[in-house]
């Protein structure tokens, strides 16, 4: 429901430390090249949702595509839930209050939830972090049957307890929708009003943002988007998980517009103080305080990243470039991901060679890709690549990376396009030549 894949930008980019991309002014953005791309996306239904980029907090890019509704069409005006990007606001809240002493971060959350295990062990801070070992309740088996149904916060309290204990507080990270939702509930109990009272009151007054708020049912009187999947010949309607489930680990409903504007009200200052700020972004196993580290070649970015139900949804932040990326989805598609899409955005932006997706695959026998099939090693680069076959896709994984699917161009020619990535294979002499921008590396299989 509300985990996130975060390991995406630096996949694609096989050899992404060695980027060398330097700041792109809002004139020289290629405007007409990304749209071109969401074109692209948009006329074989991989993707639909909303897209925005602003730097220096000028908006430079928005457009919606696909649809809000059933029939209707999005715009960039249509609310989305946006699940775990939620936890960035829930993070700012807890931040806000250690910073006026109504909380503390080492107290334990026995405070509240005595009951809980390893409750008296069990710190804010460690729920912050994702370190608190508890079980999270999406991973309940019983999960799935009763997530479109309202729960009262002693029903979710009485799950999570009920679920085993996975290690000892602090002892190592694993994320965990648990940890936020408790933190919502922490929220209420300090501030003595509902989360949405305190949302509204301690971050979207603040900054104005009116499209942001805590989510109920499904309003599309209101532009709320609904939730698909591409079947193939039609956006499928998706189920619509009950709010009060997720709470502070990904209720929350906005826009890129708003989701824009609160992370540059973030990082200027206006909801904590910069040291506050320095704090959340202080990683530990790669998970700060409702954020994590996004790298995109040598940039590095702050943000976070959701998914729940049909709804994908990306926020980050680039200081040293104050550029701001915010993606609110309701359409997936199994062969393009959000992953894809902000490799793609990125690279246009930042002036990188891109080449659009050409989804039209040429389709092999199995016996002819079980021919490339093999582990490759180049003395050009230190990363070894996997390449696999599944079914008539053949597949490439590089070293501690996730694999991901090549379109076959030719018998012997195969594209990632979200990465321009290019392989060229000769059976007979078992290499490929890899092929991304200006770089060029010979793979031998081992």
């Amino acid at each position: 429901m509300l985990r996130a894949s975060i390991s995406f930008l630096v996949l694609p980019l096989l050899w992404a430390g060695t980027a060398t991309a330097q700041t792109a002014p809002a004139a020289t953005f290629n405007k007409a090249k990304l749209d071109s791309l969401l074109t692209v996306l948009d006329a074989n239904h991989k993707l639909a949702g909303s897209l925005q980029l602003t730097q220096n907090g000028q908006v430079v890019y928005r457009r919606a595509i696909g649809p809000e509704q059933p029939n209707v069409p999005a715009t960039t005006a249509t609310r989305y839930r946006i699940g775990s990007i939620s936890k960035t606001f829930t993070a700012t809240l807890i931040m806000q209050l250690v910073e006026e002493g109504k909380l503390k971060l080492n107290a334990p959350i026995a405070t509240w939830f005595p009951d809980l295990p390893n409750a008296a062990n069990i710190t804010v801070d460690q729920l912050l972090h994702h370190r608190s070992g508890l079980g999270d309740f999406t991973r309940d088996p019983a999960y799935g049957q009763y997530m479109t149904h309202p729960k009262t916060q002693a029903e979710l309290l009485a799950i999570i307890r009920a679920r085993p204990v996975e290690f000892e507080p602090g002892a190592k990270y694993d994320y965990n929708n648990s940890n936020y939702v408790l933190l919502g509930y922490i929220v209420e109990k300090v501030t003595k009003q509902s989360y949405a009272q305190a949302l509204q009151k301690r971050i979207t007054a603040k900054l104005g943002l009116k499209d942001t708020y805590y989510g109920g049912r499904l309003n599309s009187q209101k532009h709320e988007a609904a939730s698909f999947m591409w079947n193939g010949a039609t956006w499928q309607l998706q189920r619509e998980t009950d709010m009060s489930i997720p709470g502070g680990a990904g209720a929350l409903t906005s826009t890129p517009a708003d989701l824009t504007r609160f992370m540059e009200g973030l990082f200027a200052g206006k909801l904590v103080k910069p040291a506050t700020l320095q704090q959340m972004q202080q990683m530990q196993d790669g998970y700060g305080a409702g954020m994590r580290i996004v790298p995109f070649g040598s940039k590095q970015s702050y943000g976070h990243f959701g998914s729940i139900d049909g709804y994908r949804s990306a926020l980050t932040y680039f200081p040293a470039d104050k550029l701001t990326l915010a993606y609110c989805g309701n359409g997936t598609t199994p062969d393009y991901t959000l992953s894809d899409l902000l490799v793609g955005t990125l690279t246009i932006y930042f002036n990188q060679p891109y080449r659009l997706p050409d989804f039209r695959a040429l389709k092999l026998e199995a016996a002819e890709l079980n021919a490339l099939v093999g582990n490759y090693a180049s003395t050009q680069m230190p990363l070894k690549i996997n390449v696999t076959a599944s079914g008539t896709t053949l597949m490439a994984q590089a070293t501690g990376q996730e694999a991901f699917p090549l379109t076959a161009k030719s018998k012997t020619t195969f594209v990632y396009d979200a990465a321009g990535l290019t392989m060229e294979f000769d059976a007979a002499a078992h290499t490929f030549m890899l092929h991304q921008g200006t770089n060029h590396f010979l793979f031998t299989r081992q």
